[in-house]
């Protein structure tokens, strides 16, 4: 687990829980709207992925990479209770909302973004779910595979083809703007 306690000094699993919380849960949460498309389902899900890891902090690896673990943890409770709920999600409201109020440098910044962000919306879970991982958490290839626990070259080309479909989306959508122009 290479999280940043702070002071590098030996905590308990209080102090080490209190500060891996304090640092991944708004990430957490904002990975889980990307996924759920619901904030209520996103708050269940990242509540449900930090109970989980507090009940776990005396089997935690500090020789692995927490956050790795924690959205392995995040996605499989987001795949749990969209199940769960078996519910057809709308894209519609999911970025004009204003409950989680973000900064403006934040790479979050809904407001530039929007096109992007409804479009990744709009790809399938198995080209979505990498993108995300990728490009709104920075996570690498390898770790995006260990997350998803498939071979690298599937988070290739998984990537690929989300990228490409983005790509697709755009240029449609600039073709269209420029009817009306």
């Amino acid at each position: 687990m290479r999280a940043k306690i702070k002071g590098g000094a030996k905590l308990n699993n209080n102090e080490k829980f209190k500060s891996l919380y304090e640092e991944y849960f708004e990430y957490a949460l904002r990975t889980a709207i990307a996924i759920t498309k619901d904030t209520s389902f996103s708050k269940d899900a990242v509540q449900e992925t930090f109970i989980r890891i507090y009940k776990n902090m005396d089997s935690l690896d500090e020789t692995k990479s927490f956050k790795t673990y924690l959205y392995t943890i995040l996605l499989n409770e987001c795949r749990r209770i969209l199940d769960k709920n078996n519910k057809a999600f709308k894209v519609d409201s999911l970025f004009l909302e204003n409950e989680y109020s973000l900064s403006s440098n934040d790479i979050y910044s809904f407001e530039e973004y929007e096109f992007l962000y409804k479009a990744i919306q709009n790809l399938e879970d198995i080209n979505k779910i990498p993108i995300i991982l990728k490009y709104l958490n920075d996570f690498s290839e390898k770790e995006i595979s260990s997350i998803l626990t498939i071979n690298i070259n599937t988070v290739k080309s998984r990537l690929f083809k989300g990228r490409q479909k983005l790509k697709k989306m755009i240029e449609e959508f600039e073709k269209r703007s420029e009817k009306y122009e």
